[in-house]
């Protein structure tokens, strides 16, 4: 098995997939690329892994070289090292290095409106997996269709964390203080060519709010920098920024409400039932609306909708079992080889 880990969600996605992966006797590869705290919470949770590439940047000429020369390196490796299959959530660079390699690939991903990356990784996997809020109509315009389409029930979020043993050490490490309201902030994704001016200025109103509150010994608020430059721009402000990544759903479960401009850390706060807001300014997922609609996030307009009260702490929804997301990975390495397949892997 090959795991690429592009971004920082995808180490919490696959921990613990591969755990059982391993637990039922394969061998399991991972590769990462370095960007955001990819590399620092593979480190942290003690997943051995090969560092390939970086990020790009934020245009798309940087995009498009980081990807060919990543794609190009990791297809040497998969050649080499003769995987039976490859798996990625939203990963540019493994599904084209895979088809190079002969190597059958799954793609996964939860966002349908990427259109260019879905173009392209839509016609290179092997299967594609995807929440079963996403409609399949609305993938049809990548050439994404059954078979080769599987829709899984309920959030990833669910399956991933459903064995989630909390670090207790969190709230020490950061210095929390017991009996403020404790707010877990994401900035947007400022390099992801989806993103839209407008999350970042109504992020910035929530975090001025936050820090009048802070001042005024009311709240506490902690923030997830995706990029140094993110980080920098922090300094001075009376939030929290953690030194070295953090374990993300352990500090999500001490929160009393998460503000997320991206979406995985909102459906982790979704999932554990604790508050979430999205000041997203990009086209809204189908994952995302559905979760609107049920009320498990909110989408937000003003800085001044974010109610900063006091969670009930205890007991968490029921998750959904995560063999349920091996399976439907393993399943083209334990189908019948085409002819096609084996000549290419030959």
């Amino acid at each position: 098995m090959w795991v690429d880990c592009t971004n920082s969600p995808h180490v919490l996605i696959f921990r613990p997939l591969i755990a059982r992966m391993r637990a039922r006797g394969h061998e399991v590869t991972v590769t990462a690329r370095d960007f955001a705290q990819t590399l620092g919470l593979l480190e942290r949770f003690g997943i051995d892994h090969t560092v390939v590439g970086a990020h790009g940047g934020a245009g798309i000429p940087g995009k498009a070289r980081a990807m060919t020369g990543r794609s190009a390196v990791l297809a040497r490796l998969a050649r080499r090292e003769r995987f039976d299959l490859a798996v990625a959530h939203g990963s540019t660079d493994q599904p084209l290095a895979a088809r190079l390699a002969g190597t059958p690939q799954v793609s996964m991903f939860d966002y349908e409106h990427a259109a260019g990356m879905h173009h392209w990784n839509g016609r290179l996997a092997t299967r594609v997996l995807v929440p079963d809020a996403i409609p399949e109509p609305a993938l049809r315009r990548y050439g994404i269709r059954s078979p080769r389409l599987v829709r899984y029930p309920g959030l990833k979020e669910e399956y991933y964390l459903a064995d989630m043993v909390p670090d207790e050490g969190v709230s020490a490490e950061l210095g929390l203080v017991a009996g403020r309201v404790t707010c877990v902030l994401r900035p947007p994704p400022e390099v992801t060519l989806y993103h839209r001016g407008a999350s970042t200025e109504l992020f910035a109103s929530v975090l001025d709010r936050l820090a009048r509150e802070a001042e005024a010994g009311r709240v506490q608020t902690v923030v997830l920098p995706r990029t140094p430059e993110q980080r920098e721009a922090l300094r001075g402000r009376p939030v929290i920024v953690p030194e070295r990544p953090v374990d993300g759903p352990s500090l999500v479960l001490a929160a009393d409400l998460v503000v997320s401009a991206g979406g995985t850390m909102n459906r982790e706060a979704a999932a554990l039932g604790v508050p979430a807001y999205t000041p997203f300014a990009g086209r809204l997922g189908a994952v995302d609306r559905r979760l609107i609609a049920q009320g498990r996030l909110r989408r937000l307009e003003r800085a001044e909708d974010v109610a900063l009260v006091p969670r009930a702490h205890g007991g968490r929804p029921r998750l959904r079992d995560p063999e349920v997301l091996v399976d439907l990975i393993l399943a083209p390495a334990l189908a019948p080889r085409t002819p096609s397949a084996s000549m290419a892997r030959s």
